[in-house]
């Protein structure tokens, strides 16, 4: 059984997801530090900042208004949190990517993803978020 403090910091991990889930900017600026890092491997974005993650999630609620994650699987080690996901939406909106922008296809996505996340305090001071684009591209019908 895990220890709580454990259970603690995965909760803290867990946070800024469950916020975005429920699209409660709010809740996810109270679970993140002001000088967070945002590393999105899959698209080479980096956000430096609460504002700049929050308008960067913002851009794929906008892509995926239905978009939600669900946590498959957790490793908590000191102030480290391995989560592993699934993100499921329907691309009802512009989605930008460093490629350009990728209408409205209306198609689902199934998107298996890992987060490492760096816990401070109560909060997430960073997140490198990995996920396979071509997958999503190809779920979306923009690549074969």
């Amino acid at each position: 059984m895990a220890q709580p403090e454990m259970l603690s910091i995965a909760n803290v991990a867990k946070a800024s997801v469950v916020a975005y889930n429920d699209k409660n900017w709010e809740k996810v600026r109270a679970s993140l530090t002001s000088d967070c890092i945002y590393d999105e491997v899959a698209t080479n974005r980096k956000a430096n900042g609460v504002d700049k993650t929050i308008a960067l999630w913002q851009g794929w609620a906008k892509a995926l208004p239905d978009s939600k994650a669900t946590f498959e699987n957790q490793l908590v080690m000191d102030n480290t949190v391995v989560l592993e996901i699934t993100w499921r939406g329907t691309h009802r909106g512009p989605l930008s990517t460093p490629g350009g922008e990728i209408a409205p296809t209306g198609k689902t996505i199934e998107l298996r993803g890992c987060q490492v996340i760096e816990v401070s305090g109560e909060r997430v001071k960073t997140v490198r978020h990995y996920f396979d684009m071509a997958t999503l591209n190809q779920q979306l019908g923009v690549m074969l």
